[in-house]
């Protein structure tokens, strides 16, 4: 796999990128995505996986970077759409009031009710050379993932649990200061196990982020950081919940906003 921003020194002629590309197994596009190009198709982008713009119902697997100016122009027209208002407080959250931790038997989502628990089901989406435990087609032992908020290549084995963390896009107690704390438990878990709101990636990464939303952290790998806030609006729109002012700035300035 090619480092992010390999080929970002400048080169005499397009020809010699082109054959550049063509010699490590990338095309055109994928050279436009690092670079920040306007050429259409690289929604794919560097094996990350498939842009939030083709994947409304996050069941497709990672998050590719947003390269062009139609797709970036795309993504503000979702992200104007996201509701704002202030964040209310904490009081009275709990993980467990969104149920207990990556449950399958949650009605209303994708991947529901498959017999594989949604963490499983998450690294199974994302991972690329998937190994499972023998005997199950559920539990993942082994897998490479393409980490979308570091940009880097994670090679991941269940004795590693914590080297890579099932994130909840839209954080769950964000969730809970901005209206969640007035649902009933099945819409919780629902938002809670909900793979449109759910990215396996680098554990430390997501540590760093904790409830932020993203005036207050966005992935480090800047590539992604459109197609993060796209995610994030996503599940804004789904589940009706509005984010801050500021967070809604955020966003949309990822995007060229």
């Amino acid at each position: 796999m090619i480092a992010p921003r390999t080929y970002r020194a400048a080169l005499p002629a397009i020809g010699a990128l082109v054959a550049i590309a063509l010699a490590s197994g990338c095309g055109p596009d994928d050279l436009k995505a690092e670079s920040g190009g306007t050429n259409g198709g690289a929604r794919s982008a560097d094996g990350f996986g498939v842009s939030p713009l083709d994947n409304p119902d996050g069941t497709k697997p990672g998050l590719a970077p947003l390269t062009t100016d139609e797709d970036r122009a795309a993504a503000r027209k979702i992200i104007e759409k996201v509701a704002t208002k202030g964040r209310g407080p904490k009081t009275g959250y709990e993980r467990k009031k969104f149920g207990y931790a990556w449950k399958d038997g949650v009605d209303g989502i994708p991947l529901a009710r498959n017999g594989c628990d949604t963490r499983n089901d998450l690294l199974a989406r994302d991972g690329k050379d998937v190994e499972h435990k023998s005997g199950s087609d559920c539990v993942v032992m082994a897998m490479t993932l393409q980490d979308p908020y570091t940009g880097e290549s994670i090679d991941w084995r269940k004795q590693q649990a914590t080297k890579v963390q099932i994130d909840h896009v839209m954080p769950l107690s964000y969730d809970w200061q901005m209206g969640a704390a007035h649902w009933n438990e099945a819409k919780r878990e629902r938002i809670a196990n909900d793979p449109l709101n759910l990215l396996p990636v680098d554990g430390p990464a997501n540590n760093a982020k904790r409830d932020s939303g993203p005036a207050s952290w966005l992935p480090p790998y800047k590539p992604v950081r459109c197609s993060y806030a796209v995610r994030f609006a996503q599940v804004s729109l789904k589940y009706e919940l509005p984010v801050t002012a500021a967070d809604k700035r955020a966003m949309l300035a990822r995007c060229g906003g």
